[in-house]
This record gives structure tokens, sequence and C-alpha cells, in this order.
């Protein structure tokens, strides 16, 4: 088994590659499916139905600020600490996050672990849906969990909230870069919650998160996706901001952008969920 020239335990790994390591004692494994309402899946079903050996399932929604009214916000670090130790998850694990649809969920799971400071973790590349087409052994058993010590630094400036945005959008000082669809993003479509104005923050780049994927849903190579940055015209000199509905397909974009070794990039968690929700903030509409 040759490993791919792409996998790097701390991005992106192969199913090769998952594959060869699945049975080493401090390798962790976490189904971290998730799904917008009008795609009618249940993740918690389907991972009490089927799962990768020994993965266990980290709820987005609940690991999340559930004191905010924006839907899964980042977790406070104390909570993180807890559910992941509940899981057996903690210091010295090399952390493989997947999802249901290829890359979707998992890199929003990524980016909270790099938000904490924690950078053994890389995103199951094509997902469950390559694994099952590969034949691959999966189960259907909760794993057995022992209790794991965990320690975590939170990195501030991988984030970023609407104040910080706004000053950003209103200097230009960092490019922002939106995962919606196109039809949402010039204000043609409506907005999946209600409330919500059509459009996006000014000056911002759109880039659908389908973009920097292949048709398997496998990220494309790091020259393609440099490409696919070029060509949605982002200078790359600058600092990224990504951002989406609700702060999780932009986690796609962030991941992208680590692949081609942008490193200065921070995620807008309360994304378009928050920024469309208030009227004093400029929405622009149109490409």
């Amino acid at each position: 088994m040759t490993p791919s020239p792409q996998d790097d335990p701390k991005t992106l790994v192969s199913t090769d590659w998952l594959a060869k390591h699945l049975r080493d004692p401090d390798l962790r494994v976490l189904d971290a499916s998730w799904y917008l309402p009008a795609m009618n899946r249940d993740a918690k079903a389907e991972y009490a139905a089927a799962h990768i050996p020994g993965a266990r399932f980290f709820d987005i929604d609940e690991i999340s600020d559930q004191r905010s009214a924006l839907p899964h916000m980042a977790p406070p670090p104390e909570k993180f600490i807890s559910r992941l130790r509940a899981m057996g998850v903690g210091d010295g694990h090399q952390v493989v996050v997947y999802d249901g649809v290829g890359i979707f969920s998992a890199a929003r799971v990524w980016w909270t672990f790099r938000l904490m400071g924690k950078t053994d973790v890389a995103v199951l590349d094509g997902g469950f849906p390559k694994w099952q087409a590969e034949g691959r052994e999966v189960e259907d058993m909760p794993p057995v969990i022992r209790d794991r010590h965990m320690t975590v630094s939170r990195q501030n400036h991988l984030v970023k909230d609407v104040t910080q945005v706004a000053h950003a959008a209103k200097l230009g000082e960092a490019e922002i870069l939106d995962a919606r669809a196109a039809a949402r993003f010039r204000g043609e479509a409506p907005e999946p919650r209600a409330g919500l104005r059509s459009g996006h923050i000014p000056g911002s780049k759109n880039i659908p998160f389908g973009e920097v994927l292949n048709p398997d849903g496998t990220m494309k190579s790091p020259g393609e996706l440099k490409a696919v940055f070029e060509a949605a015209g982002v200078d790359l000199k600058k600092p990224a901001i990504t951002s989406c509905g609700s702060g999780v397909t932009a986690a796609v974009l962030s991941l992208a952008l680590e692949r081609i070794g942008h490193r200065n990039h921070a995620l807008y968690d309360g994304s378009w969920a928050e920024w469309g929700m208030y009227e004093d903030l400029r929405v622009a509409t149109g490409p």
C-alpha cells in the first residue's frame, strides 16, 4: 500500500492511510456527520447503523457554545475538553475526522480542534462514502471508551467575530471568502434560515465549497486548489477570512487554504447567520 503524496496527518489523509493506521493505539476516529434540514438525513441514526471501526460520534450542534443564539458556535474550551475526554480523546492522540458527505462537516471539526491548539488532526479525504465504496470495514457497535487527559490552548487568531469582519471588510485588509452557493452569494436565492437578508458581505469573494472538491468528494490537489483561489481573484498574499451560512462549510475553504500553505486564515464563526440578521450591516448583491 503506497501512501498518497496527499497524506498529511495535520490536514488530510486518504482512506488507504486510515486503513493502514486504524489499529494504532493512539489513533482516534471521529464521525462528525452533520446535515442541513433539506438533506433529510439523520447523522446519529446513520452512525448507529454503520461507522468506521472505533469511531466516536462528534455532535457539532451539542459540542458548541449553547449560550449563543447563533447555530453551533465554537464551544468554550472547558466544554470541548469535557466532551472529548468523555469520548476518550485527549493529549497525544492523532485524530482523523470524517463525515457522511465526503468533505462537508468534518472540516468544521478539524478547524475546532485547531482553534483549541490541537494540530494532530486530519480530515478523511472522501469521507465515509469513499470508505464504503472501497468495501472497507464498518461496524455498528459503540467503541470502548477510556478517559484520556486533554489540555487545550485556544488560538484566538483562528476565529473572527462580526466586529472584526466588518472592520476587515471596510478597510479591505483581508480577503473574505464566502463558501455558499453562487445564487445565495448574489442574493438571488433566499436564505434557508428565516429572517435573514440575501446577499453577501461587501468586498467578499465567492468560492462555493464544492469548487475545491473533486466529483468523488475528495479535495483537489494543492496546485488545483491554488488555481481555484486565483480564478476567484483572491490575493493569496493577504490574510483570509472564511465565511458561509453558519460556519460549517467555511472550514472546507480553511482546510483548502491550509493545504496550499496559506497559514494566515481565520473563520468567521457567526457567518451569514449573523451578518444577514443585522440591519445596520451593509449587504451587497450581484457578482
